[in-house]
């Protein structure tokens, strides 16, 4: 199943074909924005853990990429929730080629998929 939905969200986004097969990366590497004061930050964020991103808290469950371009296109299942919340903002896939595609809806914080990293 989840498979099927990076096909889908790949084919939807136009960065990967139908035959092309992905694999998953050790983690990802995020870029957070704090919209009030202009400052942009990397993170690296391993699968199956939690990062704070200014003040939000980001889990990240996969991060998936074409094996035949590993700096192409990466996916990533992220959950979101602001800091001392339990409710998500977030939770779901989003693209690195398209972040509006599936964004995070947040009035100071934006967070986006870069890469995954492979080592």
């Amino acid at each position: 199943m989840i498979r099927r939905g990076l096909l889908i969200l790949g084919l939807i986004a136009g960065s990967v074909s139908a035959d092309e097969a992905v694999t998953s990366g050790t983690g990802a590497i995020l870029r957070g924005l704090d919209k009030v004061s202009g400052q942009t930050q990397d993170f690296r964020v391993t699968n199956g853990s939690t990062a704070e991103i200014y003040g939000l808290d980001v889990a990240l469950g996969d991060c998936r990429y074409p094996i035949e371009n590993p700096t192409g296109d990466a996916f990533a299942y992220l959950t979101i929730w602001e800091r001392d919340q339990r409710q998500a903002i977030f939770d779901g896939w989003m693209v690195a080629s398209s972040p509006a595609l599936s964004a995070l809806d947040h009035s100071r914080y934006d967070v986006w998929v870069i890469r995954c990293m492979t080592s």
